[in-house]
C-alpha cells in the first residue's frame, strides 16, 4: 500500500481532510484538582459503565458480600489476600479459594475458576481505573486470568486522577514490583480496528465501591 493511501486511510478514520491544522493540545495540568468524594464516586462509576464494565455502589460491606454472592452464583472463585475482602466476608463465601498458594498452585486454580476477586489499593474517577499494587495481598494472577473480575474497594480509596495517585505515589517501585492499571474488561484491535474483547484478560469487569 503506497505511503498517500495510508494517510487517507489514517485521515478518514480520524474525520480530518488534508490539510486540516491540529487541535490545540490541552493545557498542561499543573496543579491537583480534587473532587469531593460524592462527585469522585459518581465519575468513577459512569466511566466504568462507559468501558462495558459493570459498578455498583454498596451501602456495607455485607451488600457488597451478597452482590459478590450473587455474581458467583455457584461456581467458583479465587480471591485474594486483600484484608479488605476478609472485612466483607467474601473469603467465607461457599465456592471461594484463598490462601497463600505456590506460583504453580495459583495458576490452576485461576485457570478454571469462573470468578477473580480482588480489592484495589486505589481506583482512578476520571478514567474508571483500578490501581492494583502486586505484592502477598494482591496476586496480579487474580485479576488476570479468570473470565470474569470483580474487585471491591473502599470509596476513601477513589481518587480524581492519575496526577493524584502520582502525588501519592512519586515512585511505585519502591512499594511493588508491578503496578497493574485495570481499565474495563480486556480488549484489543487488529490493524483493521476491528475490536475483539477477552484475549488478553477478563471480559467482564465488575466493581463494588463499598461507601464508608
Amino acid at each position: 500500500m503506497r505511503r498517500d493511501d495510508i494517510l487517507r486511510d489514517v485521515r478518514s478514520a480520524l474525520r480530518r481532510t488534508a490539510g486540516q491544522p491540529a487541535r490545540d493540545v490541552p493545557a498542561a495540568r499543573l496543579r491537583l484538582q480534587p473532587a469531593d468524594a460524592e462527585s469522585r464516586i459518581r465519575q468513577f462509576c459512569a466511566a466504568v459503565e462507559n468501558l462495558a464494565g459493570k459498578a455498583h455502589r454498596a451501602a456495607s460491606c455485607a451488600e457488597a458480600c451478597a452482590y459478590a454472592s450473587k455474581l458467583l452464583a455457584g461456581g467458583t472463585a479465587v480471591a485474594s489476600n486483600a484484608p479488605f475482602l476478609n472485612t466483607c466476608g467474601i473469603t467465607s463465601l461457599p465456592g471461594v479459594r484463598t490462601g497463600r498458594f505456590e506460583e504453580a498452585q495459583l495458576r490452576s486454580l485461576c485457570a478454571v475458576a469462573d470468578l477473580g476477586i480482588t480489592s484495589a489499593d486505589y481506583a482512578i474517577a476520571e478514567t474508571g481505573t483500578l490501581v492494583v499494587l502486586s505484592s502477598a495481598e494482591e496476586a496480579r494472577m487474580i485479576s488476570l486470568l479468570p473470565p470474569v473480575h470483580l474487585a471491591i474497594l473502599s470509596s476513601e480509596r477513589i481518587l480524581t486522577g492519575l496526577d493524584e495517585l502520582f502525588a501519592l505515589l512519586p515512585h511505585p517501585a519502591e512499594k511493588t514490583s508491578s503496578m497493574v492499571l485495570i481499565t474495563g474488561p480486556s480488549r484489543t484491535a487488529d490493524i483493521e480496528m476491528t475490536l475483539i474483547r477477552k484475549v488478553h484478560g477478563p471480559g467482564e469487569v465488575h466493581v463494588v465501591i463499598v461507601e464508608s
